[in-house]
C-alpha cells in the first residue's frame, strides 16, 4: 500500500545562524553552601552570625541569627535559646524558640521550651513540652497588658459582687453534632 520511491527529495539544507556568546553575570547566584556545627563540635557560649546555619553538633549558650535560617540537624543538641528568621528543629532543643517568620518541629525533634512565632508547624511524631505563642509583635505587648487588666477587673468585680451564679443546666448528650 505505501510504497517508498527510490528516489526521495533532497532535504532543503539550513545555515546555522551564529549564536552569540553568553557571558556568565558576576553576580549570578551560586549553589549556596551553608555553615555546618559538625558532630563532633562542642560550642558553649553566644553564637551570632550573618548567615544561615546548620547544627549537627552540640551548642549551650545564645544562638541569635535572627534575619537568617537556623536548622538543628537530627543529630544536634542544643541548650541555648535560638533566635532566627526561619527555625527548624530535627534533634533536641531545650530552651526557648523565637522564629521571625516560621518555626518548624520535625517528627524526629524533642523539644523543651516555649515557641514565639508567627507561624508553627509540628509534624506527627515530634516531641514538645512548653508554650506557643503566634500571635504578632505588633499585639503581643498588647495583648498581654489588657489580658492583665481583665484579670484584675474580674477579680475586682468578683470581690464587690454579691450575686450568686447558678451553675449551667447541662444538657442530655444527643451524640455527635452534625453540620
Amino acid at each position: 500500500m505505501w510504497k517508498k520511491s527510490g528516489s526521495e527529495e533532497p532535504q532543503p539544507q539550513f545555515q546555522a545562524q551564529p549564536q552569540p556568546v553568553i557571558q556568565p553575570r558576576v553576580n549570578a547566584p551560586q549553589t549556596e553552601e551553608r555553615p555546618v556545627i559538625g558532630p563532633t563540635i562542642y560550642i558553649k557560649g553566644d553564637l551570632s552570625g550573618q548567615e544561615d546555619l546548620i547544627i549537627e553538633g552540640r551548642v549551650e549558650g545564645t544562638i541569635e541569627l535572627r534575619q537568617h535560617n537556623v536548622t538543628v540537624g537530627k543529630k544536634g543538641k542544643v541548650k541555648a535559646d535560638i533566635y532566627g528568621k526561619t527555625i527548624t528543629i530535627e534533634g533536641e532543643v531545650q530552651g526557648n524558640l523565637y522564629g521571625e517568620e516560621q518555626l518548624v518541629l520535625r517528627q524526629t525533634s524533642t523539644v523543651r521550651g516555649n515557641i514565639t512565632a508567627p507561624r508553627v508547624s509540628l509534624e506527627d511524631g515530634s516531641n514538645f513540652k512548653g508554650s506557643i505563642d503566634m500571635s504578632p509583635k505588633e499585639m503581643s505587648g498588647s495583648t498581654v497588658e489588657t489580658d492583665a487588666r481583665i484579670t484584675r477587673g474580674a477579680e475586682a468585680q468578683q470581690r464587690s459582687s454579691s450575686v450568686t451564679i447558678p451553675p449551667v443546666a447541662s444538657k442530655p448528650d444527643r451524640g455527635p453534632a452534625q453540620f
